[in-house]
């Protein structure tokens, strides 16, 4: 896609991923309707990002909030929707309360797909247009002491792959960006400790921002980023048992950090 045709609506635009992600479209010549639930922020990111670009503050585990979004976006006239917005949810799941795990699973997969659902009557209408949905590693890797993140996420990873297929005869691309660990602020202490005694790599906000950016001028339609995390991916798809036996020996060290965190 010509980013200097894209009117893009970027949820979760304030965390640090969103705010990259918006400089770098923004950079590029695409207009971006942004939305995210504090107003301060968005106010800030707003300026930041000089004339021709708008805010709209929203929690999209609102339904109310979901129409203006869909509303704002309909006088905006957005061509390309990023499902950004997500929160971690590090911990053994048997030690987690439901709330969390609802949390995990609302904002992560379900606000995701209501937002497309409300907005794919508009989008359908273009000439060109895409949906890119911002995934995780653990979506195709499901990892100790993210139970719930991880079915968030592999669910967000198929629901890209049958609206995909689904909207084959459209001119709808979906796009499923899978980055590995990010060096933002959504990441505890405890999510922090972990990745540094497993030797777990991150990456900058900046990076992943500038890779996902690629993928939709490109329009790629599954992307992984990150290495052995890619491979990590394909292996999980062909011989889980073997990633089993890995992660079965980081366990410990998960069990450990889970409790403090």
């Amino acid at each position: 896609m010509r980013l200097t045709e894209a009117r893009v609506l970027l949820t979760g635009a304030t965390g640090g991923l969103g705010g990259a992600l918006a400089v770098a479209l923004s950079h590029r010549g695409a207009k971006l309707l942004v939305a995210g639930r504090e107003p301060d922020a968005l106010a800030r990111l707003a300026a930041r990002l000089g004339p021709g670009h708008h805010s709209v503050r929203a929690d999209l585990n609102r339904a109310e909030d979901v129409g203006a979004v869909v509303d704002a976006a309909q006088v905006f006239g957005v061509n390309v929707l990023i499902n950004n917005a997500g929160i971690g949810g590090f911990g053994l799941f048997a030690a987690q309360d439901w709330a969390g795990i609802d949390a995990v699973l609302a904002t992560n997969l379900v606000a995701p797909m209501r937002l497309t659902h409300a907005l794919l009557p508009q989008l359908t209408r273009q000439r060109q247009a895409a949906i890119v949905n911002i995934g995780s590693t653990f979506g195709s890797v499901p990892f100790a002491g993210f139970a719930a993140y991880s079915a968030a996420k592999a669910g967000l990873r198929g629901f890209s792959q049958a609206l995909r297929r689904e909207l084959a005869d459209t001119g709808v691309a979906v796009v499923h960006f899978a980055p590995r660990a990010i060096a933002t602020t959504l990441n505890t202490a405890a999510v922090d400790a972990l990745n540094r005694e497993l030797g777990n790599r991150s990456d900058s906000a900046e990076v992943v921002a500038g890779a996902i950016v690629a993928a939709l001028q490109r329009g790629s339609h599954e992307h992984h980023l990150g290495f052995p995390e890619r491979l990590f991916a394909r292996l999980n798809g062909i011989a889980p048992s073997l990633i089993d036996r890995g992660v079965a020996g980081k366990l410990a060290a998960i069990k450990r950090h889970a409790a403090t965190g």
